[in-house]
């Protein structure tokens, strides 16, 4: 069964050149697409995780009775929010990177303690963070005061409030907000193919600059790939709104 699937590919191949499934039928090109779409799971799952607890902690401190802390967050924000996040990216990997310390685990090649794959996720994450911050921020001052008074007059301190009031209803309102935002930062993530991250899209162009004729298929195939990594998202992200609702928050 596989070696007619291989065959099928490979005789494809030499009918219609400009549509080379190469990656079907050479193994070595198979475990790029493999590595990349590794890569490209990975660079997702620790940005959105990241970036969501940015916004939590970013939210918190928002309402935070210190002035400069609340300046510090607000600035962080417009930074983050007003350049490009490729910029960032290049920011953080070319100009930041220089300063960070490195290590030799060989005794002769110096690495830097930060590898391009982390710069990536801090950039993407800090970048989608900033918005998370924001969107938090709206489903907590979507809570009625009344509610965070009720706890208080209960002994819940500002954490705790916070932490077992305020967060669990806010993260309802904010649902529908943060599924867009980390929607969006998944397919950001292909930016990262600008420091030479080996995840699926630069993998793709390393194939392609091999092998031209494969240029239609690896796009094709880097479509579809992301079209069912931001769907297995989305089908989550809704399905725990859906699970979360409470009548009279956000729905």
């Amino acid at each position: 069964m596989l070696d007619a699937f291989i065959e099928f590919f490979r005789q494809m191949a030499d009918e219609y050149p400009r549509w080379n499934f190469i990656f079907f039928y050479d193994e070595r090109q198979w475990l790029r697409i493999v590595g990349g779409a590794k890569y490209t799971l990975w660079l997702s799952i620790a940005c959105v995780l990241l970036s969501v607890v940015i916004g939590v902690v970013g939210a918190w401190l928002q309402g935070s009775s210190n002035r400069f802390v609340r300046q510090s967050v607000q600035g962080y924000i417009q930074f983050f929010r007003n350049t490009p996040p490729y910029v960032q990216l290049l920011f953080f990997y070319f100009a930041l990177g220089q300063f960070t310390p490195t290590y030799s685990p060989d005794g002769w090649l110096e690495l830097p303690i930060i590898s391009n794959v982390g710069w990536a996720i801090i950039s993407l994450s800090f970048f989608a963070g900033a918005f998370n911050v924001e969107i938090f921020r709206a489903g907590i001052e979507a809570v009625p005061e009344s509610t965070k008074e009720a706890a208080n007059a209960l002994g819940f301190n500002r954490s705790q409030i916070y932490m077992y009031i305020v967060m669990p209803l806010a993260v309802r309102v904010s649902l529908p907000a943060l599924n867009n935002n980390l929607v969006n930062l998944v397919k950001t993530t292909t930016q990262a193919f600008g420091i030479a991250v080996p995840e699926l899209l630069y993998q793709s162009v390393t194939i392609w600059n091999d092998y031209p004729s494969a240029l239609y298929p690896t796009m094709l195939l880097v479509f579809v790939v992301y079209i069912l990594l931001v769907g297995v998202l989305v089908a989550g992200m809704n399905s725990w709104e859906h699970k979360m609702r409470i009548p009279g928050y956000g729905t």
